[in-house]
């Protein structure tokens, strides 16, 4: 009888291995520029043609390698940052684990032509399935060039993973944008297709940023700089007013490696608190040095997770720097109403603040932790409870990583509603485009059927007040309108296109390198949606033309927030990629509480609303309307 268990073979072991490092072309991007950075290298360009698919290269300046290391930087295990376990609590480097060139050369295959200073030729290697195909000397620059090719050609089922280049693309856009932020005293370039992406050149951290984010964020950030006897913070944070309602440019640095952490993104978001909107994130990119004997990197296979042996303190640490940066810059809340000018003449606006008032606040601790030098972290006995809340007890749940904030529950008033609140009944048929239209907008609801000639009446500029033949209803204009888009985008996506307006003079549009490989796979789709939008290079496109129902003159603001509120879905994995595209084109088109509205368009909206398939909630789960029926308003007056 055969032995069960078996030995598995080197190639196979190397694969499954890999499959934890390497799980896309953008794992291999990260790996690939940490190793360039390690060798000192002062110049890195990165090649890639489809999306990584057919080549990944990476040039450096670096030191470079002899022979006998170009051959063992390919083995399991292989590395020149760890000689013995306490190096482990040492690691001041990107890469150590000796993964990532074997896991390369698993998956892809390889050519590596390195040199040293010293040497007059270098090495060339050539490397398919973990397997040594060709070594020998060779004439070139110094340095290193390594390329990839054919990702996952050894690997059918893997490489059928892969999503769209477009999508592919974007996550390369991310590692690459990672690493380069951190680095900001190091050219980077990358070139897609034969076409440059970026051109990044040496400069300051604040250029690096602009360079990486764009020019709207120039003038819009704080520096951040705290220096103690545990840590020091730096880096930038966005003023209020340039918050916005997507996670995507939230960057923590520990020891200059990019980290993933809800719990310190909850230390910022304190920070801000009752600064900005409850639904928005302000930018942030803050670098954190401390001894990498107080951090474990070795948690997970791609690094971005790290352990801190005290992270109740350096919670405190980021909520106290960001607090005092923005106190710092005098950056407080607006108060938009006017005064009333009796508060002028009460005590507490009257009266001087007096000699012993002054004394006491000076000497409390709040003011100590921002006015002593290198106190940012002053802790008193009992607690750290600073504006805006105390430290969590422990780490919670905070997923800076998670995609669009949990739909709100229906108030107390639900019993309103007879159609069970289950999100919408859309969400799951998109991804099938045999589905027939879900609703008729020649068919009102008889449920809900509006007067004849009932008189609408808008108030607040932000309800409508419609008569029914039961009652009346109260109708959230917007929300309304959210569901109405909502119903007919998801018409236009399996089978009936919306109509195109052209536009008289075509608008160009430039956006940042990330902005840009979204909007690229999201055009085959808004092509139905009635947007035409050409790629015009170099991160530009062309906005030929747009939905009807969007005013002349404001498509370029149109696709930009749209870009913005897609990108807040962008990490939920419930929502397909049209789902996530709906969703953002009804929020961003739909009408505005504030807007005034005729007795028509009152109308319009009102029997619009009630032909849609689930008239009586938005996708999310917002109420579009409560309905004041004969019977609840005859039992609410006791008749």
């Amino acid at each position: 009888m055969a032995d069960t268990i078996q030995l598995l073979p080197d190639h196979i072991a190397n694969q499954i291995a890999a499959g934890e490092v390497i799980q896309r072309p953008a794992s291999a991007v990260k790996e690939l520029l940490e190793n360039a950075v390690d060798a000192g290298a002062t110049e890195i360009r990165l090649l890639v043609n489809e999306a990584g698919k057919s080549l990944i290269q990476v040039i450096d300046n670096g030191k470079g390698m002899n022979e006998t290391d170009a051959r063992l930087c390919f083995e399991r295990h292989a590395t020149s940052k760890i000689r013995q376990i306490d190096d482990l609590f040492h690691i001041n480097t990107m890469g150590f684990r000796g993964e990532a060139l074997a896991s390369v050369a698993a998956v892809a295959q390889v050519e590596l032509k390195t040199r040293r200073p010293e040497d007059e030729l270098g090495t060339y290697i050539e490397i398919e399935n973990s397997v040594v195909v060709r070594q020998e000397p060779c004439a070139t620059a110094l340095g290193t060039s390594i390329a990839m090719k054919n990702l996952f050609f050894n690997v059918p089922a893997r490489r059928n993973f892969l999503k769209s280049n477009a999508s592919e693309m974007r996550h390369i856009i991310d590692e690459f944008i990672r690493v380069a932020m951190a680095f900001p005293q190091v050219f980077f370039s990358l070139t897609h297709n034969g076409q440059q992406v970026f051109h990044l050149d040496k400069g300051s951290l604040k250029q690096r940023i602009v360079q990486l984010l764009g020019n709207a964020y120039n003038a819009k950030m704080v520096p951040v700089q705290e220096q103690t006897d545990y840590l020091n913070i730096q880096g930038f944070i966005g003023k209020p007013d340039a918050a916005r309602k997507t996670r995507g440019d939230q960057y923590f640095f520990v020891n200059n490696r990019f980290i993933r952490s809800g719990y310190l993104h909850h230390a910022v978001m304190q920070a801000f608190q009752d600064l900005i909107p409850a639904d928005s994130f302000p930018l942030y990119v803050l670098f954190i040095d401390l001894n990498p004997e107080q951090i474990d990197v070795n948690v997970h296979p791609t690094k971005q997770e790290i352990k801190f042996e005290d992270e109740k303190i350096v919670y405190a640490f980021v909520q106290a720097a960001v607090k005092h940066a923005l106190a710092q810059f005098s950056i407080t809340p607006t108060l938009e109403f006017d005064i009333d000018a009796g508060i002028q003449q009460s005590d507490a606006v009257a009266k001087p603040f007096t000699h012993d008032q002054r004394t006491a606040a000076s000497n409390s601790g709040l003011f100590q932790s921002f006015s002593k030098s290198n106190q940012a972290h002053l802790i008193e006995k009992g607690g750290y409870s600073g504006i805006g809340g105390s430290i969590p007890a422990e780490n919670p749940d905070f997923s800076a990583g998670s995609g669009e904030k949990s739909a709100k529950g229906i108030p107390s008033w639900k019993a309103f509603f007879e159609q069970p609140v289950a999100g919408s009944g859309l969400a799951g048929k998109l991804n099938n485009e045999e589905d027939d239209l879900y609703f008729d907008w020649e068919k009102p609801r008889k449920k809900w059927q509006l007067l004849e000639h009932g008189e609408l009446l808008q108030i607040q500029l932000q309800y409508i007040i419609a008569p029914t033949t039961q009652g009346f209803l109260l109708i959230h204009q917007q929300f309304a309108h959210e569901r109405v888009l909502y119903e007919r985008y998801a018409a236009a996506l399996v089978g009936k296109s919306m109509a195109s307006q052209q536009s008289l003079f075509p608008v160009s549009l430039e956006l940042v390198p990330a902005d840009a490989a979204l909007l690229s796979e999201l055009l085959e789709d808004m092509v139905l949606l009635g947007y035409q939008i050409e790629p015009f290079g170099n991160n530009s496109f062309v906005i030929q033309g747009s939905p009807a129902d969007i005013v002349q003159g404001n498509e370029k603001a149109a696709i930009e927030r749209l870009l913005d509120q897609y990108k807040h879905f962008s990490s939920d994995v419930k929502f397909s990629r049209r789902e996530k595209l709906i969703r953002s084109l009804a929020t961003q088109h739909a009408i505005k509480s504030g807007t005034g509205l005729t007795q028509s368009e009152m109308r319009r909206l009102s029997d619009d609303l009630l032909r849609c398939a689930q008239p009586n909630i938005t996708a999310t789960g917002r109420p579009t309307f409560i309905e004041f029926n004969q019977d609840y308003l005859s039992r609410s007056f006791g008749l």
